[in-house]
């Protein structure tokens, strides 16, 4: 499920971007009506500040029979309450949406700015909206640091947000602290593949990789993506769920990070992409020029069969041209 249905769309071989008309669908599922709220708007470059979207999307051309899918679109806000309001809507509605389907929603998080991001889901009406019950929730990385440690992907997201709704603390899924980066990693992925066995997660079988229903992401100004950076030989990691860092470009220097394939089997990927400082790595990732010999790392979440969906800020979009 999406939040918009878009009218219009470009190739998707070059990710080419259009300006469109942005229209609310029905929910698959049913949730409240004040969390479809209306987002009427339509691209323009001196919109006022107050406008509560605009939006550009680029959506996956049609592939041939028998073959996958995928979609991507490109949110445009001129305020971040607007960007928080608008993902807090698009989170619960899947979230309705899977748990209505298969009794699960697994979520993957990311750290950083992601989880201030998400703080309006701890607020009515989603708080008591959202069956968070039914929530699993992972780390797409993990800075290999204990759980208090200020560098904690866990902590930051526990004190900013878990910490505030009613998820089953045994559906809260951290790495073991106690375990090198090495051990983090494999510990994880045994865990991840438990859970596949007993349903929690389902399996993709067109990759063999999971299917997590949404990874919820950031990506930094060298255009990283999870703990995946520019030039590192886990950027090519095809086989392993989970991998680990030990030189890190940013620190901490360990971390341990999910692999590409796994990423880019997810049903959905929301990328929360704010400010100038990202505004080059945008343009690399989402203009029609593309250099696919040198590719970023977010350039390389591409999903197989799923929707991405850009959440951006005027300033983090400034170098595109279309816009």
């Amino acid at each position: 499920m999406s939040t918009s249905a878009v009218s219009s769309a470009a190739a998707a071989a070059s990710t080419s971007l259009s300006s469109v008309k942005l229209r609310r669908s029905s929910p698959a599922s049913s949730v409240p009506t004040p969390l479809r709220r209306s987002l009427p708007c339509k691209v323009s470059s001196s919109s006022p500040s107050r406008s509560p979207l605009v939006p550009v999307s680029a959506n996956a051309s049609p592939t041939s029979a028998g073959e996958t899918a995928s979609r991507k679109k490109l949110l445009i806000f001129d305020a971040e309450e607007d960007l928080v309001a608008s993902l807090a809507d698009y989170v619960a509605e899947l979230s309705a949406k899977f748990t209505a389907e298969r009794g699960a929603f697994t979520v993957v998080l990311s750290g950083g700015s992601l989880v201030k991001a998400l703080r309006k889901l701890a607020e009515p009406p989603y708080l008591e909206a959202v069956d968070w019950s039914k929530w699993h929730v992972f780390w797409v990385d993990e800075r290999v640091v204990p759980k208090n440690h200020v560098d904690s992907n866990y902590k930051l997201a526990l004190d900013g947000f878990l910490s505030k709704v009613p998820i089953p603390a045994d559906h809260v899924y951290a790495i073991n602290d106690a375990l090198s980066a090495e051990g983090a990693s494999d510990e994880y992925e045994t865990r991840l593949k438990q859970l596949v066995q007993n349903g929690v997660i389902e399996i993709w079988p067109v990759t063999g990789f999971p299917k997590f229903d949404l990874m919820l992401m950031g990506m930094g100004p060298d255009g990283h993506a999870a703990s995946l950076f520019p030039g590192h030989p886990v950027v090519n990691e095809n086989k392993k769920w989970v991998t680990f860092v030990k030189d890190s470009p940013k620190p901490p220097p360990e971390r341990i990070t999910f692999t590409l394939p796994v990423i880019n089997s997810s049903a959905h990927i929301a990328l929360v992409v704010t400010g100038a400082g990202k505004a080059g790595a945008v343009h690399k990732a989402l203009s029609d020029q593309h250099n696919t010999t040198d590719l970023l790392p977010v350039e390389m979440v591409s999903l197989q069969d799923g929707e991405l969906t850009w959440f951006t800020d005027k300033p983090a979009v400034s170098m595109l041209s279309s816009i």
